[in-house]
Order: structure tokens, then sequence, then C-alpha cells
């Protein structure tokens, strides 16, 4: 099998040896995680079970001391430390904090935030960030500050700043839990439209609309441990 072939049916990622102790107590041990391709993905379990801390040390935004990492792309198979987050990583996964925080500018700067820093030229930079606007739903506000913003529409600018930085993998933390009503089903569809794309969304979530969209795979954290066929 090629690289190429091998990377559109392989593991998105697969990460071994992921622990976490607290003290004397052991949050979790992971021998092996397997991340698959463009799945949507639900992570519950009881508050303090580890799931924010697993996410994030995903992301890179947590050590996960002697954990690897290993993925294949169009140039073979690599393998590295997960700490820290190796480079071609960092490019293909984005994590969305349960309280987006938002830079203190406009929302089309917001998004287009990580393109200026990957240096892409200004007239691409331009079309992504128009396209992001307005799969969000957001294009009215692009010249409003987000103290300005309601919680949803925060929410929607966050994921419209990750969505346009094209990830693989999106890792988003309790998106619909501080809020209700119609910006709850806006957020549930553009987590919809992510999944439905090929993307790989992990989700922490105890919103049971968002569980029982199609397909949707569930894992279960705890008691230390990972299942990821909980029915």
């Amino acid at each position: 099998m090629t690289p190429s072939v091998a990377a559109a049916h392989g593991p998105l990622l697969t990460v071994r040896g992921l622990a976490r102790t607290i003290g004397l107590r052991k949050l979790f041990a992971i021998d092996t995680l397997v991340i698959p391709r463009a799945a949507a993905i639900v992570m519950t379990g009881m508050n303090g079970a580890g799931k924010t801390t697993l996410l994030r040390m995903l992301a890179g935004l947590e050590a996960a001391p002697g954990a690897v990492a290993q993925w294949t792309d169009a140039n073979g198979t690599h393998s590295a430390p997960l700490t820290p987050l190796p480079p071609a990583l960092r490019r293909r996964i984005a994590y969305l904090h349960q309280h987006p925080y938002l830079f203190r500018t406009s929302v089309r700067e917001n998004i287009a935030y990580g393109l200026r820093a990957r240096g892409l030229p200004p007239h691409e930079i331009d079309c992504r960030v128009g396209e992001a606007l307005g799969w969000a739903g957001v294009s009215h506000l692009q010249d409003t500050a987000p103290e300005y913003l309601s919680g949803g529409e925060i929410q929607r600018v966050a994921l419209a700043r990750a969505k346009v930085l094209e990830p693989e993998l999106l890792l988003l933390d309790e998106p619909t839990s501080s809020l209700d009503g119609h910006a709850r089903e806006q957020v549930i569809a553009l987590v919809g439209d992510l999944a439905a794309e090929g993307r790989t969304v992990v989700m922490i979530c105890h919103d049971r609309e968002l569980i029982n969209l199609p397909g949707v795979v569930r894992w279960k954290l705890g008691d230390g441990v990972l299942d990821t066929h909980h029915p």
C-alpha cells in the first residue's frame, strides 16, 4: 500500500502510553488510543474523570509524558513523542475550549488570525475568512468586537476560527453547555456539518441531541479507563 493510500484508509492518529496521575490518584491510563478518520465521537463520563485533560493532552495544551503519537500522511508513517506536539500534528488539530477566548479585535480578524500566523497570502485569507463567516452565519457581525456578541455567537465564531484552518481533527469541549434555544440548535448544526465534511470530531458532551446525531461513536471515560466501544 502506498503512503497516500495508507493515509486515506488508516487511522487518523494513534497514541500510545497516554496517562495522567494527580497525586496518588490515577486519572486514566490508556495503552493505545486509535482515533479514526471521518468520525464523529462523543466522549462522556462523570465530572472529574479527566475528559478535558485528555482532550488537552491530545491538542498539545497539556504535557503527556511518555506518550507517543503515530500518524500517516502522503510522505509515509511517522512516530514522535506527543509532547511537545509535533508541528505536523499541530497543523492538523484544532481545540475548542468550553468557553472560547476571542481576541479583542473584530470577528473577521479573530477568524483570520491563524491564517495570518501561517503566512497565507492576503487574497487567500480574505476568501477563506469570507467563506467561514458565511458558514457560521456571522457575516453580519464581521466588524463587531467580541464583547458585543452573545454566547451562541461567540461559539459560532470560535468554530469558524477553527474550521478555517482546515484541521483533520477537531477537539470540542462541551460546545453547547452554556447555550439554549436557537443558539444551541445553530451550534449543533455546525458540528454536524463538520462531521459530514469528513473531518474527525471528538466532543466532550452531555447534550442528548449531539449524542444522538446520526453515526456518532460513543466513548466513555471512567475509573481510569476509556471505553471506545460504549453502546
